[in-house]
C-alpha cells in the first residue's frame, strides 16, 4: 500500500477509473428503478443528455519528461493530412504485338510512291500484329497511390513503382483541387520518385532523422488505401533495417522501417510520421499472403529519401557511392563456420577488382562493425549507411580480421568506378519527354562505329513512353535528320521545337536503324 500512495501517478489513474466507474454505477442503478416507475405513472419519456464530462483516455504513454500522458492522434492527423496527395496514374497499352519487332519503325521509300493511305494499309508492319478482334482504342491502365509534399513548391515525394511507365500523372490535395504532374526524376534502386505539380504555398512534412527512431515508438500512416483518401493508421515501429527482398533492380537497397499500423495498396508513397508529425519514411510494401494488410509494412528511412532528393534536384541523378564488395550478415551458424568471435557484424565474402575497398585494403573474410562510428549488426544497416554518401566521400570503418580491430578510411566510387559526380540534365524539355540522358561513351561508340550519341537511361511518365515504344538504352544519333553527338546538342535541338519530331538511333543489341516520331 505505500508503494501505491507514493506513486502520484498512478493512484491519480486509479482516481480517474473509480469516478469513472461510479457514474456508471449511478447511471446504471437510475435506469433500474426509475423505468418501471414511469411505466406505472404513463408519464411522458424525457431524455437528458449529460455533456462536459471529460472523456478518459484509453491509452496513456511516457512522454520525454516521464509523465504519464493520454495517448491522442488527432492533433497529429489533422497535422499531416494536408500534405499527402493522393496520385492517379495512367497507362496506355497498346494492343499490339510485344515481339521485338514493335521497336522497329523504318522509313520506307515507297510510302512516297503510294501515298500514306495506301502505304499504312498494305506495308505498315505494325498491322502484322494487331489483333483485328481487339477495338481500334487502345487500353487505359489506372493505377494509384499516395505521395508526400515536401516542398511548399510543389515537390512530392512518392514510390518509383507508383508513376513508373505512367502516361499520365495526375495528383489530388487533400482539399480535393487537382493537378497534372511532372517526373523530376526516380531512383528505382531505393523505390522512390520526386514528382512536381505547378502550385505554390503548399503544406509540406518535414523530414526527421531516422537514425533517432526507435522500435516501439508510435507512428501514423497516412495515405490512400483502396482510394479512400486522407486514411490515417496508427501502430508502433516493429523493427528497422528490413529487407524484404522485394525490390528488383540490380543495386537495389533495402533497409525498411517496419511497422504493424496498417497499409494496404494504395498507401504506397504515403507518410510514416511520428507523433510530433515529422516524416520518418515513405510507406512502400506491405508482406502479405493476400495481397492486403496481414501485419507488417514497410517505409523507406527519411535518412535514404533525403538523400534522394537531394541528388535528383542538384544533379538530376541519384549519386550513390559504392565500396565494392559482396556482403552478408553474420549469424551464429556463420560465425561458427568461419571461427568468428562476434556474431554481429556484415561479412565480407568477396572485394571486386579496382573498387574503393581493394584500393583501402579490405580483403575476403574481413567483419565490418562500425562506420563513422555507428554501429553495424546487419547488411541492410550498412547498405544504408553507405547509401547515404556519394562517390568522393570518405567513410571510416572499423573491421576485425582474424579477430583483431582494425581502422580504415575508404573514399568511396560510383557503379563505374569513377569519384566524381555522374551528371544527368535536368532540363524542362527532358522532363516533357519523360527521359533521363547522358553523353554516350567514346569507348561504346567507338565500338558501335558512330562518332557520337546521346542514351536513354531511363523513362517515365511522358512523350517518349505515351506516343513511341522506345526502351531504355536506345541512343539517339540524329533528330529530324540533323547528328546530335551529346546531350547540349540535343537541347539546343529540342528546346524551342514545335510541332513533329523524329529521333533516329540504335540499340547497342539489336541490329538495325530505329525511327520514333512524336508531337511537341
Amino acid at each position: 500500500m505505500r508503494k501505491i500512495k507514493s506513486n502520484v501517478k498512478v493512484s491519480s489513474i486509479m482516481k480517474n477509473y473509480m469516478v469513472t466507474a461510479i457514474i456508471a454505477l449511478v447511471v446504471s442503478l437510475g435506469v433500474v428503478f426509475t423505468v418501471p416507475e414511469f411505466f406505472q405513472q404513463g408519464n411522458t419519456l424525457k431524455i437528458e443528455h449529460l455533456n462536459g464530462i471529460p472523456a478518459q483516455g484509453a491509452l496513456y504513454t511516457v512522454n520525454d519528461k516521464d509523465e504519464v500522458v493520454p495517448l491522442d492522434f488527432t492533433r497529429v492527423a489533422e497535422k499531416v493530412m494536408d500534405a499527402v496527395v493522393h496520385i492517379k496514374s495512367s497507362q496506355t497499352m497498346p494492343y499490339a504485338s510485344q515481339g521485338p519487332q514493335q521497336y522497329k519503325m523504318l522509313p520506307d521509300p515507297f510510302r512516297d510512291f503510294f501515298g500514306d493511305e495506301f502505304y499504312e494499309r498494305f506495308f505498315n508492319p505494325r498491322d502484322r500484329y494487331q489483333n483485328p478482334r481487339q477495338p481500334e482504342n487502345p487500353q487505359v491502365r489506372v493505377g494509384s497511390g499516395s505521395g508526400v509534399i515536401i516542398n511548399d513548391e510543389g515537390y512530392i515525394v512518392t514510390n518509383n513503382h507508383v508513376i513508373a511507365d505512367a502516361d499520365d500523372i495526375e495528383v489530388t490535395l487533400h482539399d480535393n483541387r487537382t493537378y497534372k504532374a511532372t517526373v523530376i526524376g526516380t531512383d528505382p534502386s531505393t523505390d522512390l520518385a520526386l514528382i512536381q505539380i505547378k502550385e505554390k504555398g503548399l503544406p509540406t512534412l518535414p523530414l526527421v532523422n531516422s537514425d533517432d527512431v526507435r522500435v516501439g515508438e508510435w507512428v501514423l500512416a497516412v495515405g490512400n488505401p483502396f482510394n479512400l483518401n486522407s486514411t490515417v493508421t496508427a501502430g508502433i515501429v516493429s523493427a528497422k533495417s528490413r529487407n524484404i527482398r522485394i525490390l528488383q533492380d540490380l543495386n537495389a537497397i533495402e533497409s525498411f522501417i517496419q511497422t504493424d499500423a496498417a497499409i494496404n495498396p494504395g498507401n504506397s508513397g504515403g507518410a510514416l510520421v511520428n507523433l510530433q508529425g515529422g516524416l520518418i519514411g515513405i510507406n512502400t510494401a506491405i508482406a502479405s499472403p493476400t495481397g492486403a494488410y496481414a501485419g507488417y509494412g514497410f517505409a523507406v528511412p527519411s535518412n535514404l529519401v533525403n538523400k534522394v532528393v537531394e541528388d535528383l534536384l542538384k544533379y538530376g541523378a541519384v549519386q550513390r557511392g559504392y565500396l565494392g564488395i559482396t556482403i552478408r550478415g553474420i549469424d551464429g551458424n556463420l560465425a561458427k563456420e568461419k571461427d568468428l568471435e562476434v556474431t554481429k557484424g556484415v561479412y565480407v565474402d568477396s572485394v571486386l577488382e579496382k573498387s574503393a575497398a581493394m584500393e583501402a585494403g579490405l580483403k575476403p573474410g574481413d567483419v565490418i562493425r562500425e562506420v563513422d562510428g555507428v554501429k553495424v549488426a546487419t547488411a541492410p544497416e550498412l547498405q544504408e549507411l553507405i547509401a547515404t554518401h556519394k562517390p568522393g566521400d570518405q567513410v571510416a570503418l572499423k573491421v576485425i580480421r582474424d579477430n583483431h580491430d582494425l581502422d580504415m578510411h575508404v573514399t568511396l566510387k560510383n557503379r563505374e568506378g569513377n569519384i566524381g559526380p555522374v551528371s544527368s540534365e535536368r532540363k524542362e524539355i527532358f522532363s516533357i519527354l519523360g527521359a533521363e540522358f547522358k553523353d554516350l561513351d567514346k569507348d561504346t561508340a567507338k565500338k558501335l562505329d558512330i562518332e557520337g550519341g546521346v542514351q536513354v537511361t531511363r523513362l517515365f511518365a511522358g512523350k517518349l513512353t505515351k506516343f513511341t515504344d522506345m526502351r531504355e538504352g536506345f541512343i539517339i544519333t540524329k533528330v529530324d535528320g540533323k547528328p546530335v553527338k551529346n546531350t547540349k546538342e540535343l537541347t539546343s535541338e529540342l528546346e524551342n521545337k514545335k510541332g513533329g519530331v523524329l529521333l533516329e538511333g540504335i540499340y547497342e543489341d539489336l541490329p538495325g536503324e530505329y525511327y520514333y516520331a512524336f508531337g511537341l
